[in-house]
């Protein structure tokens, strides 16, 4: 990918962006309500000052600020501004067009969702609090806490606590259904460089006011000259009269999936039974198949039989040359669906078909919460209890372009059933069982020799809880929407 090297505003951008904090093992998502728009702007520029940027590198806690459509509405800005955001955020993820395209009915139905529903109190701010340990969070929350205007901004539910499952032999964190997560994550251009150019993407593919995939700029929020008398925003790129809102901020999705752990590994235990007794091993094959790596991380490009622990964090592979008919890693698995490398039309191992999926790529910064079914994260103890208790995956990503990343990975890959030539398959683990239109689906394909392998009757093992898009402004931005007026 040749392209000039472009020089991010790391000061002025918030440190989510180019951090996960990995080393804070406590985090807190908190959601809040604005009552009042004064008093909030004020809390607002307090609060602004202890938000972590990019260029700061936090040792004990760390935090960070979005806002949905709805909340910067309540903070007090003009209808014109708001026009200016992309309309997927405006119309927000409970739109009837937006569940069509998320697959958000069913059990997913944001009828039934704790929080971010149409019957539930409205989301306004989010606030993303890390620290090193669950003391120190507690800490850190309360000071935070203590200085909310009374009445003025308040908390909508319960706080979203977060529990990181750490596999200490695989050094890996994992997710609930027993998988190292986090090995596949897009290298942002001017933050890291990538090993491999697939994996490298623009600047402009997560954060507004540089170039995009496409070499351009994507449409951000902008406001009139006359509204930002101080000039705290920068001018708009074209010379105009009008100030950037948008620049060094970016689109924040955030959804609650509840993970059905006992459910998921209970059938396929009872999909690989050989004459009514339990097998382990195929058992786990066919959790891999599904996922596309062993639970140790390790993509069954490069270990299709058994697992390899050393290859945990590997993903120096593509598809198209290494296993163009799925016969080691299923097309419809789940980390093929969401992130199909080299494997996409035109030219499909050329440049171009990495082109396209370069297009298509988001930031993933989210974490799992609630305790594991069993300790050990081994599925025989996992089948041993009752199942219950709510544990699941609080899913953050960034993105410049909510339609073009998040929503067509999740409409034209993970709940399409003809995905690369399927007929009934959505994604085994996140995907609809129930895609909207004559389309059915249900079925994971397992290619071989001489005959496929077609697992029927999948149940879904992932359900929506809650969920809302949110703008993470820049660090100057911020400092706008706190002198609102």
């Amino acid at each position: 990918m040749a392209t000039q090297a472009v020089m991010l505003e790391r000061a002025d951008i918030q440190g989510i962006v180019a951090r996960a904090y990995r080393t804070m093992r406590s985090a807190r998502f908190w959601l809040l309500r604005i009552n009042e728009g004064s008093a909030a702007r004020t809390w607002l520029a307090g609060l602004a000052a202890q938000v972590t940027d990019a260029d700061t590198r936090p040792e004990t806690t760390a935090l960070n600020v979005a806002f949905t459509h709805d909340g910067l509405q309540a903070l007090g800005l003009s209808d014109a501004t708001l026009d200016t955001f992309s309309f997927e955020f405006r119309e927000g993820m409970t739109a009837e067009h937006r569940r069509h395209i998320l697959g958000d009915h069913d059990e997913n139905a944001p009828e039934k969702w704790v929080w971010g529903g149409p019957h539930g109190a409205p989301v306004h701010v989010l606030l993303m609090m890390y620290a090193t340990d669950e003391q120190e969070l507690e800490r850190f929350h309360r000071s935070i806490s203590d200085a909310l205007p009374a009445g003025a901004v308040e908390p909508v539910g319960a706080q979203l606590d977060t529990h990181i499952l750490i596999d200490e032999e695989a050094q890996c964190a994992k997710e609930h259904f027993g998988f190292c997560d986090g090995a596949s994550q897009p290298a942002i251009e001017g933050l890291k460089e990538a090993a491999r150019p697939e994996h490298q993407v623009r600047a402009g593919e997560i954060l507004l006011g540089y170039p995009n995939e496409y070499g351009r700029l994507t449409v951000g929020p902008v406001v009139a000259g006359a509204d930002d008398p101080g000039d705290v925003l920068p001018a708009v790129a074209d010379g105009g009269d009008e100030r950037d809102l948008g620049r060094n901020g970016t689109y924040l999705v955030f959804r609650q999936l509840y993970q059905d752990v006992k459910g998921f590994w209970a059938y396929l235990d009872d999909a690989t039974r050989h004459n009514g007794v339990s097998d382990a091993d195929a058992r786990t094959l066919l959790a891999a198949k599904m996922v596309g790596r062993w639970p140790s991380g390790a993509p069954l490009v490069k270990a299709p039989d058994h697992d390899r622990p050393e290859l945990g964090k590997d993903n120096d592979f593509g598809y198209h040359h290494e296993d163009p008919d799925g016969a080691a890693c299923p097309v419809g698995a789940h980390i093929r669906r969401t992130n199909p490398r080299d494997s996409l039309s035109p030219g499909p191992g050329t440049k171009a078909s990495i082109a396209v999926n370069r297009r298509h790529q988001i930031l993933r910064r989210g974490r799992t919460y609630g305790a594991p079914l069993a300790d050990s994260l081994d599925p025989d103890d996992y089948l041993a209890t009752d199942g219950s208790g709510e544990r699941g995956l609080h899913f953050i990503c960034l993105n410049a372009n909510i339609s073009r990343q998040f929503e067509f990975i999740q409409q034209t890959w993970v709940n399409n059933p003809k995905f690369a030539g399927l007929y009934e398959d959505t994604d085994p683990l996140i995907g609809t069982r129930n895609p909207p239109g004559p389309l059915t689906a249900g079925t994971f394909t397992v290619p071989g020799e001489p005959v496929r392998r077609r697992v029927t009757g999948l149940p879904p093992f992932v359900e929506v809880r809650g969920g809302a898009y949110f703008f993470l402004p820049g660090m100057r931005a911020l400092r706008y929407l706190a002198s609102t007026q």
